[in-house]
């Protein structure tokens, strides 16, 4: 019997803070499916989603400000639990007759909290709490029927609560890793307050996709774009399990991968773990040519996905019964390619698997993991036995090198950008920092530079080593490599890939800049 694992299901309001998915992953690790909505959703919205709590995230704003963001009236006639986090805590002050202002500078960082009053949301916690504080406002008078549960040393109204009506307030953040408890007052609120079943589970996960995916295809036979990433390998072994035969893999050896890339994930998918059906596409020649002369970022991502489109569309024409394309579309990507519908939300960059199919392609698009983050896809992929090696290898963009070539894209720069990456790559695991990085690749920068071989002058092109930590790919520092490290991959890559002069490494942030250079 197939659980109901959307039943049991959390609510997240967001008002723009940078933290609101890191909120919902929080909830699902805990055991409970969540979704985030914007902060000005519709009232039928909320009804047909029917949560069994709603949380309203943090933001840059203030609740002081004549056309501030408010929470919608009408949740607070639901009559089911609300968690206000930090700007959350001061919409539920001041809709509710409280008052919040401004401390007159802000507070970032660390901070000890100390517990005042019993509360379901502290349940089983020490009195001293260490937590992690953002904020400019606070609250400094509590409405009427609420309490004090929490206060620091700098803000007194820490944490209120109505436990009658179950309403709640923290100021500061326990979504984020520096909330030492961060995940137990979450999960005090989602299954001892909200009463949630915790059924968000890799198993049930997989056993709903399965029962979903069969039901939506039938009889039909699906194609699957592979390219031996994390999400379409995923997608891969989970379309396996479902219908075996019926599915079809292409993989597209487009001359932007990495090197050796096309032989490891035909080896892997061919093997007897798994006996997919592969085909394999040699269509380097195709995509350089289509690539020629092209300088902008967005335009070559939109011909990268053209190309792959074509060829999908060519090969599945071949298979009689193929009515599906498969994609790996996880959530991450849907949010950053979407803007919001009140034009809020800016769209970074388009994903060549997010915007749909083209109505000349006479096939319907199927999306497993599309309501999945990075790591739930992670936890599903152990569970369906697809290699650690691949789960847990840094991501690596659809489009390949294509965002990873400034400029026009030419096969001796690919190559060129291939060799100093597997350098990079090779020292990071030689020196057991591999996983301690989120994600690291090399970039080929459209310049050239002075160098010096022996006693000959070099005027040759400029790699940029890039290597950043996450939680959420949402935002990103640049990681601190130890600089002997640097020093020997840069050597080894001026030394070894004949072509590169000068090597430099990326010490920028997300924001301002993205992961990716284009």
């Amino acid at each position: 019997m197939i659980k109901d694992i959307y039943k049991q299901r959390i609510l997240v309001l967001d008002f723009g803070s940078q933290y609101t998915q890191l909120i919902a992953r929080r909830i699902r690790e805990i055991g409970v499916y969540c979704e985030v909505f914007n902060c000005d959703v519709k009232k039928s919205d909320i009804c047909k989603f029917d949560p069994k709590g709603i949380i309203l995230s943090g933001g840059p704003d203030s609740v002081g400000r004549k056309d501030s963001l408010s929470a919608p009236e009408y949740i607070f006639s639901c009559g089911i639990p609300i968690f206000g986090i930090c700007y959350g805590m001061h919409l539920i002050a001041k809709q509710f007759g409280g008052k919040v202002m401004g401390t007159g500078e802000r507070e970032f960082g660390h901070a000890s909290i100390k517990i005042t009053n019993t509360s379901s949301l502290f349940k089983d916690l020490d009195e001293i709490q260490d937590v992690w504080m953002s904020h400019a406002d606070q609250v400094v008078e509590i409405p009427v029927q609420f309490a004090q549960i929490a206060q620091t040393d700098t803000c007194f109204y820490g944490a209120m609560a109505d436990e009658e009506r179950r309403y709640y307030g923290v100021q500061f953040h326990p979504e984020v890793t520096h909330t030492k408890n961060g995940i137990q007052i979450l999960k005090n609120f989602v299954v001892g307050i909200c009463g949630c079943e915790r059924k968000w589970k890799p198993r049930f996960i997989i056993d709903n996709a399965i029962a979903r995916i069969r039901d939506q295809v039938g009889d039909d036979e699906v194609v699957l774009a592979l390219s031996g990433g994390v999400d379409s390998s995923v997608v891969a072994a989970l379309l396996n399990l479902a219908i075996g035969t019926k599915l079809t893999c292409v993989f597209v050896d487009n001359g932007l991968l990495r090197l050796n890339e096309s032989e490891k994930v035909m080896e892997i998918f061919s093997s007897q773990s798994f006996s997919m059906n592969i085909i394999h596409v040699s269509a380097e020649n195709r995509f350089l040519e289509a690539l020629r002369g092209k300088l902008d970022p967005e335009e070559k991502r939109k011909i990268i996905g053209k190309v792959f489109i074509d060829i999908f569309n060519e090969e599945s024409k071949k298979l009689k019964n193929a009515r599906w394309l498969a994609q790996g579309t996880i959530h991450p990507d849907v949010v950053e390619s979407a803007a919001s519908e009140t034009g809020k939300a800016q769209m970074i960059k388009s994903h060549h698997n997010v915007a749909g199919l083209p109505d000349d392609m006479d096939m319907n698009l199927i999306e497993p993991l599309r309501e999945l983050f990075k790591d739930e896809v992670r936890r599903i992929g152990l569970e369906l036995g697809v290699p650690y090696n691949v789960l847990y290898r840094h991501p690596f963009p659809g489009p390949g090198l294509g965002v990873r070539i400034l400029g026009e894209i030419r096969k001796e720069h690919c190559d060129l950008l291939r060799l100093a990456d597997a350098i990079f790559i090779e020292e990071l695991y030689s020196w057991g920092l591999y996983y301690k990085v989120s994600q690291a690749f090399a970039v080929f920068l459209p310049i050239r530079s002075v160098g010096i071989m022996g006693d000959a002058r070099k005027y040759d092109w400029v790699i940029s080593l890039r290597a950043i930590e996450t939680v959420d790919f949402m935002t990103a520092r640049w990681a601190c490599l130890p600089y002997d490290f640097l020093s020997k991959v840069s050597n080894r890559i001026i030394n070894e890939v004949e072509g590169i002069s000068r090597v430099v490494y990326d010490i920028s942030g997300k924001p301002p800049s993205t992961i990716e250079w284009e």
